[in-house]
């Protein structure tokens, strides 16, 4: 419930309380989708910080923080030196906005993957100033669009039907989960009127709860068990979601990375190790081909030329044997092959064992680094733990090796088909059927794959970036503007037979782009 209406009711008188009167100083970036505003006052300074990635939005407000020497770009310079004179809420939205003397206003536009900050000379005028400039339609955001008004009587509900969302759509994920817990959609009217009462009281006097929900961290207005932190102090739990998701997700993201990649390889292995030790075997207890060459010498009296097949003694088994033999070739030849079988046949063994035992090795060494990752519980350790074993270079050896190039647009993924052949091998082992599929329309070039993220939907920036790549990886490399065809990954198919790279399509939409490259 994090930027949901119901929490920005709480938070933003608290905020009004600690930052009127203060005076901006700064305004400032280190990171792509991160602004920094810093505050000076009577009893010191005070900052917001607003983390606006699509994939995670989230805002605190630390009383320090220490500005990078490097990477840091300042921002939004006309809202420095103004005063902060009130925190308002925007009714009924994900919304708020911070009054500045002199008439300015700041808002905060909180709309999840498309949260943004925009800067407003006064009430009745457009944007002047936006953060996050690949939002376009930002830019003809007027204030007075933004406050709603719901008629939250017993009659709009019973004329609604008891439709939750249409009666009130700014309840978000975790109280509308609620609702379907307690059978809200299986009630008549009046049980769905009593369970929305009763759910409205809990809204208005909550217990701020940070809780894991499927490995993400969420804020939580609602009674909940086994919570990670709660609070009455709704800045207090703003920091911490901050921390949660940011600082503790972060590190847990990364360290997952690196035990999935040990676990994988771990996997793979046991995998040649177990198909390995199979042939090793077979290959050991079979008759070696210099056998059944010395069997031949052995007899080339009883051997005329070309016959298919003989039958000869075979004084290793002790037993009558039928041996099949080449035509249009000599006893001496066939056996002479033999013999280079059988010497090739003792190299493959010996490189077959030498094999395994590299394998069990490296499982040995893959089960101390996961012994050793387990036991890292901060983002330095895990540093320290990546550069001592030197973990970037080798998987960027290891990345070099695959059929695509990888970029990374607002944490999302997106993979890049290196040829004609590769492509095949980028949608045959690569692709899920919720990924997303781009190519450039009725030309050739690379397929493009937008990873799937689970419980995001892929933000129009992170489509629109990928289109750009497949424009670029195609003989529309060169065009002021490209056509790009993307679908989910589901509705695209491979016919046995056909060329390499070729797919077809059964469901596209087309999107227009100027063709770019990695910046």
């Amino acid at each position: 419930m994090h930027f949901n209406f119901h929490f920005l009711k709480f938070i933003c008188p608290v905020l009004e309380q600690r930052f009127k009167d203060t005076k901006i100083t700064s305004c400032f970036s280190q990171n792509k989708a991160e602004l920094i505003i810093g505050c000076s006052g009577e009893d010191g300074q005070r900052y917001i910080r607003a983390n606006l990635f699509p994939s995670i939005s989230c805002m605190d407000f630390p009383e320090d923080f220490k500005r990078g020497k490097k990477n840091t770009v300042s921002l939004l310079h006309e809202i420095i030196g103004k005063t902060i004179i009130s925190v308002n809420l925007v009714p009924n939205e994900r919304a708020f906005t911070i009054g500045l003397s002199g008439g300015g206003i700041l808002l905060f536009k909180l709309h999840g993957s498309r949260s943004n900050i925009l800067y407003y000379q006064n009430e009745e005028e457009l944007p002047r100033l936006i953060f996050r400039n690949d939002l376009i339609d930002d830019k003809t955001l007027s204030l007075s669009e933004l406050p709603k008004n719901f008629d939250l009587n017993y009659t709009r509900f019973e004329e609604l039907e008891g439709n939750a969302s249409r009666f009130l759509p700014t309840l978000g994920k975790i109280p509308r989960e609620w609702l379907q817990e307690k059978g809200y959609k299986e009630a008549d009217v009046s049980q769905k009127w009593m369970l929305m009462q009763e759910l409205l009281d809990m809204l208005e006097s909550p217990l701020f709860s940070i809780v894991n929900k499927d490995g993400e961290h969420v804020l939580s207005l609602l009674p909940e068990e086994n919570p990670v932190f709660q609070t009455s102090n709704p800045v207090e739990a703003c920091n911490e979601l901050f921390r949660y998701v940011v600082v503790i997700q972060a590190f847990e993201k990364e360290k997952n990375h690196w035990i999935k990649i040990f676990e994988d390889q771990k996997k793979k292995s046991q995998a040649y190790i177990s198909k390995t030790s199979l042939k090793l075997d077979a290959l050991e207890q079979e008759t070696t081909p210099a056998q059944t060459a010395d069997v031949i010498m052995a007899n080339l009296h009883l051997i005329s030329s070309n016959q298919d097949e003989v039958s000869l003694f075979n004084f290793y088994t002790q037993q009558e044997e039928t041996i099949k033999l080449k035509r249009g070739q000599t006893p001496q030849k066939f056996a002479e092959n033999l013999y280079r079988k059988s010497k090739n046949r003792k190299i493959e063994i010996n490189q077959l064992r030498q094999n395994l035992g590299e394998k069990h090795k490296l499982i040995e060494h893959l089960d101390e680094m996961l012994d050793n990752i387990h036991q890292i519980h901060h983002f330095r350790s895990l540093k320290e733990f990546i550069k001592s074993n030197n973990l970037i270079t080798k998987e960027k050896e290891s990345q070099e090796q695959l059929p695509y190039k990888r970029f990374e647009e607002d944490s999302f993924e997106i993979l890049v088909g290196k040829s004609a052949k590769a492509n095949d091998e980028l949608l045959r082992h690569f692709a899920w059927k919720e990924d997303m599929w781009l190519h450039a329309k009725d030309v050739s070039g690379s397929h493009v794959l937008i990873k799937f993220k689970s419980g995001l939907k892929f933000p129009k920036n992170v489509v629109e970036r990928a289109a750009e790549l497949a424009a670029y990886y195609s003989k529309n490399k060169n065009e002021s503007l490209a056509a790009v065809t993307y679908t989910p990954a589901k509705h695209v198919r491979k016919v046995k037979g056909s060329q390499a790279g070729a797919v077809i399509v059964d469901k596209e939409d087309v999107l227009m782009v100027v063709p770019k490259g990695p910046s």
